[in-house]
């Protein structure tokens, strides 16, 4: 400003300026955020995914009669978990993701869902979940 209380070009041209660098910040920022959170997300369920992976292959590797109880956790919302044949995949939000079992060759599909316990038992048969 000028001693008259007029504001120059120049201020407000270097204004606008700092106002679109600052937008433009802010929506990095909320980008670098969401994508984190979505990463985090996705990681959780992978966790979740191959801890169950693990327990299965545990009990494969096992004799006739070996067993193991596990509880899926409820706190990290709804999701579904199919066993088939020898691969597992994890549905939640819309999302999926899958890993393989190997060595391990399932004769029924089981839907294990999330917040309940089940049990992995070897038999005669091979596993059964229950």
């Amino acid at each position: 400003m000028d001693d008259k209380g007029f504001i120059s070009i120049e201020y407000l041209f270097s204004l606008f300026i700092v106002i679109i660098i600052a937008c433009g910040m802010l929506f990095y920022t909320s980008a670098s955020i969401s994508s984190s959170l979505n990463i985090e997300d996705s990681v959780t369920h992978r966790l979740i995914l191959d801890e169950v992976a693990n327990q299965i292959a545990q009990v494969n590797s096992n004799g006739e009669g070996y067993s193991k109880y596990i509880i899926l956790p409820s706190d990290k919302g709804y999701f579904e978990i199919t066993v088939d044949k020898n691969r597992l995949v994890i549905q939640y939000d819309g999302k999926k993701g899958e890993t393989l079992l190997p060595l391990t060759n399932f004769n029924t599909e089981y839907k294990l869902i999330s917040g309940k316990s089940y049990v992995i038992s070897k038999t005669d048969e091979g596993i059964v979940i229950t």
